[in-house]
């Protein structure tokens, strides 16, 4: 049983992740201007001392070519950003699996349990 269990865990945790792509548009310059009109996206660009207006005529700036590669490389991010969270769903999931096993007396990790046996 516990074995089913850990594998339904660790199963759990791999499974966890998802991916994010940008709607095909007629151009890619088009998409990007899109993407500059998300709120968050403006957020980003303040907080880092860019302004919409300059963002956007870096993007009217850019080669088809060098356009293409920035929506390839906005669609290859995962969704989400950054892996903070897939951190912390994996450290609880370990400690559940360190707690569990302290309590069914396998191990004995943790000071505040008691085995069932």
């Amino acid at each position: 049983m516990t074995k089913r269990l850990f594998v339904l865990l660790v199963a759990i945790c791999f499974t966890a992740t998802s991916q994010a792509a940008m709607i095909p548009t007629p151009g890619e310059r088009d998409g990007l201007l899109r993407v500059l009109e998300r709120a968050d996206v403006q957020q980003q660009l303040q907080a880092h001392g860019v302004t919409v207006e300059q963002a956007k005529s870096r993007v009217a700036a850019l080669s088809d070519a060098e356009a293409a590669q920035l929506a390839a490389q906005i669609d290859s991010l995962p969704a989400g950003g950054d892996g903070v969270g897939a951190l912390i769903t994996a450290a609880l999931i370990v400690f559940l699996v360190l707690l569990l096993t302290d309590i069914l007396g396998f191990t004995k990790i943790f000071p505040f349990t008691k085995p069932i046996k």
